[in-house]
């Protein structure tokens, strides 16, 4: 009989990451697993490699068919955490309802089919297993239309799966596995959440069947929180194992019973509920069926938008060896690495996630998620800095970069307390700017030296560190609509600056001033920043004719005969034909310093740098945006306010981070293109980064 496995631990072997899928062949003596891995497509990737047993969790055939049409791979552990709903993805038969993600929502399914995904090319490959799934909405709308062939049905991961009723409209259980029947005893085995409207028929077709007694709830086993109060989001647990949600309306004695009671209105409509009335009078008003009366006991908080503590950020129940593969990551001393590309959706992505915004730390929180959710190079940096064990930046990146990176959600507790540790009242109770923050971020707790050196070409022996750079320049001098890469040169040209040396990151902050004032109604950020014509001592090309280049000229940079907003550099041949024109003869040409080792045969190499993040502002809120892989689409958006839950004084924030591919389009455009952009035509989340980009950070590329 074969034996299936997931690996739960990555290992220093090539070819064996988490999430990945294999079949045992053979145990050695020392007992390790000889396999055989799959890949995305179920063919075989690699043979006889070696795990250790406690790397691995066990899969029957068809668990690991309906995982591997799972992706990415770090995803399939996410799956196989919450045992009870996979089991009855496993069991599902056919006709049996449930609810998947589909595109920005929800919908409510019949499963139709199990479908084999690809073809068997080997033996030993093995096909991937995923569902047909017919949407509840169109089954009637179907049957109606019978003289025309139906259209094929659209096929579901096990991992789209959010949901799964029990025993729904199926009086002849058809087993979607050969040899298997699926019994009809089930329990409901996952939440029914209260969904948008878009769950209406399903909660439909629920209540013919399974709909809860809300006047006969169970009480549930764990004492409520003191905290519960009108306004609180809970959530209630019915003898059907069904969950609904709402807002405490109303606390108090009803008239003939005992003991504190809540008046809940629902977020949606259950039949044996009201308006706000119970036993013939009004405690509060609101839309009918929705108003449920229950036991205070009974009320839990919303697990859905509770703010965790440390203590409560414990993932879903895990199968016993990956439960406790993950106690011995958490509790290794290494930090953890930035977030890769296929980790950061699976870790990140959703409401509760990121960084949780307290007291006006929105500026801290876009600056930290930004510089440690995924950039590599700040993390390089970050690992060479001088820090002692206990210090404030040991605490830091315990508390907010590892807990980021590892369970995807800082509450606003550790933020709080690594301000106050900050030692500055003033970044505890008042709004900063992310560059002050960065300053002492990157100078008190990393004591990093400053990442520019800045030369003048007034004074050759000036020199000026600094850890970003505001970009200075008249508004003039540069088109409506310009990119970092023009801002930059044209600052460069106007302040006669050059690098000393090329800086591993860099932060260059946009020309506005205050919170309110911009200088340009929108700014293109450039994803790739060449940064060689501003090196000193640096080999660069000629203008004209593409040779190395011995000469540099200001003046010219503004010629408009000449492209201008272009450095101009020159060979001793073009500078001295470019500077016999009337009109530039009363230029001042500058040598450009070149080392003397410098060949002047071959290409002149380029220095350039790679957007990784924006940081963004608008009416003293502050946002950011993050490319979090290679790929041109891979960016993220991140609010660390994005919603709230209660009011000002016992409520607090929702962080959001959500992915945002049509940002990397729309830079992906030509440059031509985006100089001429139409802010009124572009998405919303294009609008705000061109509109209300604040600082842009740079990453060296080599």
């Amino acid at each position: 009989m074969d034996k299936y496995f997931i690996v739960t631990r990555a290992t220093a072997r090539k070819g064996f990451p988490r999430g990945c899928i294999g079949r045992m062949e053979a145990e050695t003596q020392t007992g390790e697993i000889v396999g055989l891995i799959f890949g995305s497509g179920g063919g075989v990737t690699k043979r006889g490699g070696l795990l250790q047993r406690e790397e691995t969790y066990p899969l029957t055939r068809h668990q690991a068919q309906l995982l591997l049409f799972v992706s990415p791979a770090s995803r399939r552990l996410e799956v196989l955490c919450n045992q009870a709903l996979f089991k009855a993805i496993c069991d599902l038969a056919q006709d049996d309802l449930v609810v998947v993600r589909h595109k920005k929502g929800f919908q409510p399914c019949l499963v139709k089919n199990l479908m084999q995904i690809g073809r068997k090319d080997g033996s030993d490959d093995l096909t991937m297993l995923g569902f047909e799934l017919q949407s509840v909405s169109t089954q009637s709308a179907d049957q109606k239309v019978s003289s025309k062939k139906p259209a094929p049905l659209p096929v579901f991961c096990a991992a789209d799966i959010i949901q799964v009723a029990a025993d729904y409209n199926s009086p002849a259980r058809l087993p979607l596995r050969d040899n298997h029947t699926i019994g009809t005893s089930r329990k409901t085995v996952s939440r029914v959440n209260s969904l948008p409207s878009k769950i209406g028929l399903l909660k439909k077709a629920l209540s013919e069947q399974n709909t809860p007694d809300i006047n006969r709830l169970s009480e549930h086993p764990t004492p409520p929180p003191p905290a519960l109060e009108v306004g609180s989001m809970v959530e209630l647990t019915s003898n059907k194992n069904v969950i609904l949600y709402g807002v405490i309306r109303w606390i108090g004695v009803p008239t003939g019973k005992k003991g504190d009671w809540a008046g809940i209105e629902l977020d949606i409509d259950v039949g044996t509920c009201t308006d706000g009335t119970f036993l013939g009078q009004r405690y509060f008003t609101c839309k009918g069926n929705r108003a449920a009366f229950v036991p205070l006991e009974t009320c839990v908080p919303d697990g859905r938008f509770h703010a965790p503590s440390p203590t409560d950020m414990v993932k879903a129940p895990l199968p016993p060896t990956v439960a406790r593969v993950e106690e011995e990551e958490e509790d290794e001393e290494q930090d953890a690495a930035p977030l890769s590309e296929s980790e950061v959706l699976t870790v990140l992505h959703g409401k509760m996630k990121g960084i949780q915004g307290h007291f006006n730390s929105c500026y801290m929180d876009a600056t930290l998620f930004s510089l440690f959710s995924s950039s590599v190079a700040v993390d390089r940096l970050c690992l060479s800095s001088v820090s002692t064990e206990g210090s404030i930046c040991r605490q830091m990146r315990k508390d907010i970069v590892n807990r980021l990176r590892r369970n995807g959600f800082v509450p606003a507790e550790n933020v709080m307390n690594f301000r106050k540790q900050l030692g500055c009242s003033t970044f505890v109770t008042e709004e900063k700017d992310p560059e002050e923050f960065i300053g002492v971020l990157l100078q008190r707790v990393l004591r990093m030296q400053p990442l520019i050196k800045l030369r003048s070409n007034r004074d050759s022996g000036t020199f000026q560190d600094a850890y970003t750079y505001q970009i200075i320049l008249e508004k003039k001098e540069t088109g409506p609509c310009p990119s970092v890469q023009q801002l930059l040169e044209t600052s460069f040209i106007s302040c006669q600056l050059k690098f000393e040396e090329a800086p591993s990151c860099l932060m260059v902050q946009m020309p506005r001033f205050g919170k309110n004032f911009k200088m340009f109604p929108c700014i293109i950020p450039s994803t790739e920043l060449d940064i060689t014509d501003l090196l000193h001592q640096c080999p660069r090309e000629c203008f004209i004719c593409g040779q190395l280049a011995q000469f540099e000229c200001d003046q010219c940079f503004r010629d408009r005969k000449l492209q201008p907003g272009r450095i101009k550099q020159y060979c001793s041949t073009c500078n001295t034909q470019v500077h016999s024109h009337p009109s530039r003869q009363g230029h001042t040409p500058r040598n450009t310093s070149l080392l003397a080792e410098v060949s002047t045969t071959g290409p002149v190499p380029r220095t350039k740098m790679e957007l990784f993040a924006v940081l963004c502002i608008n009416t003293s809120h502050y946002v950011s945006f993050v490319k979090y892989g290679p790929g041109p689409r891979s960016w993220m958006f991140f609010d660390s306010m994005a919603d709230r839950c209660g009011d000002d004084h016992t409520g607090y924030n929702i962080p959001e981070v959500r992915a945002c591919p049509e940002v990397g389009d729309f830079l992906s455009r030509p440059a031509e293109e985006l100089a001429h952009v139409d802010l009124s035509q572009a998405s919303e989340m294009v609008r705000r980064l061109l509109s209300d980009s604040f600082m842009c950070l740079y990453q060296c590329t080599r």
